[in-house]
């Protein structure tokens, strides 16, 4: 079974345990696109618990949160420790020119969804070309 080392994250870890300092709010991998008249956004939330998954909006800002708890159990030893818990958190400017009444979420496989639907008066739209009367032409017959 190979194994990597990295001494930069095992520093942070060990100085995290021997101060008992939290870390903040860790960063979750996402895909943005858009397909039609919708944004999706996928997050990669593998191990959380659904329940623990909060998303808001305020204004403009939308926020996803979620938390990952650590199995603890006082029999443990500890050989390997890389999966990170604690809190998740990323936080996305959204433009006018999304529907947030009808976003909607789905967490499915460690993957969760958002459907950021574009409000009407943000999709493009045709606009026509209005002329005046064709104006006759008289014509003098000398």
């Amino acid at each position: 079974m190979a194994m990597t080392f990295d001494p930069f994250s095992e520093l942070d870890r060990l100085t995290g345990a021997l101060l008992g300092t939290a870390q903040g709010p860790r960063f979750m991998p996402v895909d943005l696109y858009r397909d039609g008249d919708r944004y999706i956004l996928n997050a990669d939330m593998p191990g959380m618990d659904p329940d623990s998954v909060d998303i808001d909006m305020d204004g403009q800002l939308l926020t996803i949160r979620a938390r990952r708890t650590a199995a603890t159990d006082g029999g443990m030893n500890w050989l390997v420790r890389e999966r990170p818990s604690g809190t998740y958190l990323r936080q996305f400017s959204i433009g006018e020119g999304i529907d947030a009444e009808a976003i909607a979420a789905h967490y499915d496989n460690g993957v969760l969804s958002l459907l950021l639907p574009v409000s009407e008066r943000a999709k493009p739209r045709k606009i026509e070309v209005q002329t005046s009367a064709p104006q006759t032409q008289h014509v003098l017959n000398s």
